[in-house]
């Protein structure tokens, strides 16, 4: 339920003009507020929909009196606390996310979707569900559209994937249904610690009510820790939960309802918990088992996501360039069917233990090549676990990979690191392996090369 907000004749500051951004904006100027812009690069470096904006924009620097006169302060997720702010919070001006902000202008049941991983894929399929049931449903938040985009228009179900950074400010935020995939290790170079990042997740619960519903992986202490800070329904997914998998198949205990995952691109063990999570969500929202069964056969996996890429001499490449961090790259590796595999990883490091993913390649890994400014660091703790490699760059990589792999192995781009460093973004870094990945196949067909050695 929406809380209400009336912003005519406000004095509405807005930070950061990105894609948020520009969307809160722009909500904002329709409600009659009198919008200015902040952000720290300079003009000529904002995107078109920024400039084209028509409000004052100035820098975060000289920001500090007009966020303090400020009838309200909207952060766009990507933005990092500064001293003007932070004055102005203390000064009692209040300071919400534009997630915030649109879910209090919003009439339709809210469906939110959290964790470190598998948001996206979960978001889609909850959408998908719901539209195969005839309703008109918003997809989008940290997926891509922004949520104040959905404001005024005739939405049934608007079903949001939410990050750690858009819940830092989302005070009365209440999703109809929440959801809690997971949380590991990430954005700790943001957070500060794993606490405060779990806690940020956690954010979605907290206004929770009886009447709403939670869904949260069955027994992770860390999920329920979080889940139980609201007071919605609780229902569970994996081993032991209302909704678990069992052999390819979602079983839904309390009604016998059954949903098979053979044959469709939801195969793999992570995706099924994902499945799994997207089903409870879409059932409490009232969805049938018969578009729920339709969603999932239909669907496919979003690019860059453990996607197979190209067969080299009985190697088989895999892009999973959105495994941004640990628990993901891991995922990864656990969810291949090869049973040995050479890794790419590294990039710009969120200060978390890389102790999960070297486990996980002791295992598996036939050899682990690096990247990128983590690579130093990444290589250290690799020392005499796995054989390491550094490349200057995702050619050379990709080269040096397929060189250490045996026929039947996977190269697998998993990088456990955000892109920044020398990508636009973990899209491009993918990109550009795919791109590799057929230049190395066709420099191999030319040559009449072998298997590698």
């Amino acid at each position: 339920m929406p809380n209400g907000l009336s912003l005519s004749g406000k004095n509405v500051h807005v930070v950061g003009l990105g894609l948020s951004g520009v969307a809160a904006a722009e909500l904002c100027l329709r409600l009659g507020a009198r919008v200015v812009g902040v952000d720290r690069r300079p003009l000529s470096e904002l995107g078109e929909a920024a400039r084209s904006l028509n409000v004052p924009i100035t820098s975060e620097g000289e920001a500090a009196g007009g966020l303090r006169a400020a009838d309200l302060v909207v952060v766009s997720p990507g933005v990092e606390s500064f001293p003007g702010l932070l004055a102005a919070e203390a000064a009692g001006v209040p300071v919400i996310g534009e997630i915030e902000l649109a879910s209090r202008l919003l009439n339709a049941p809210l469906c939110a979707i959290g964790g470190t991983n598998g948001k996206s894929t979960t978001t889609e399929l909850v959408a998908a569900m719901l539209a195969r049931d005839g309703r008109r449903v918003f997809c989008g938040g940290n997926l891509g559209t922004p949520l104040a985009t959905a404001v005024g228009q005739p939405w049934d179900a608007l079903v949001v994937e939410v990050s750690s950074f858009q819940l830092e400010r989302a005070p009365s935020f209440r999703p109809r249904v929440s959801v809690l995939l997971n949380i590991s290790d990430d954005h700790l170079d943001r957070h500060g610690s794993f606490e405060s990042y779990a806690a940020a997740k956690g954010n979605a619960f907290v206004n929770q009510q009886p009447d709403d519903v939670a869904v949260a992986l069955y027994g992770d202490a860390n999920v329920e820790r979080q889940v139980r800070r609201g007071a919605g329904q609780v229902r569970y997914f994996g081993a032991g939960g209302d909704y678990v998998v069992q052999e390819l198949t979602v079983l839904e205990r309390e009604s016998g309802e059954s949903f098979s995952l053979a044959g469709t691109e939801l195969m793999a063990r992570h995706n099924q918990l994902n499945a799994a999570a997207a089903i409870a969500a879409a059932r409490a929202l009232g969805a049938t088992p018969q578009a729920v069964r339709g969603a999932l056969v239909a669907y496919q996996l979003l690019p860059h996501r453990l996607a197979w890429v190209h067969t080299i001499h009985n190697v088989r490449f895999y892009n999973d360039s959105k495994a941004t961090n640990v628990g993901a790259a891991v995922a990864a590796i656990e969810s291949l069917v090869e049973p040995k595999l050479v890794l790419i990883a590294g990039g710009k490091g969120k200060a978390g233990s890389y102790e999960p993913l070297l486990r996980a390649l002791e295992a598996r890994g036939r050899a682990l090549v690096l990247i990128g400014e983590a690579a130093p660091l990444i290589a250290e703790a690799a020392q005499g676990r796995v054989e390491v490699e550094l490349a200057p760059d995702l050619d050379a990589a990709v080269e040096r990979a397929y060189r250490k792999a045996q026929p039947e192995d996977a190269v697998l781009l998993a990088p456990a690191c955000a892109s920044f460093d020398m990508f636009k973004s973990y899209a491009e870094r993918g990109e550009r392996f795919v791109q590799a990945v057929q230049r190395l196949a066709a420099r191999e067909e030319a040559s009449g090369g072998g298997a590698p050695r």
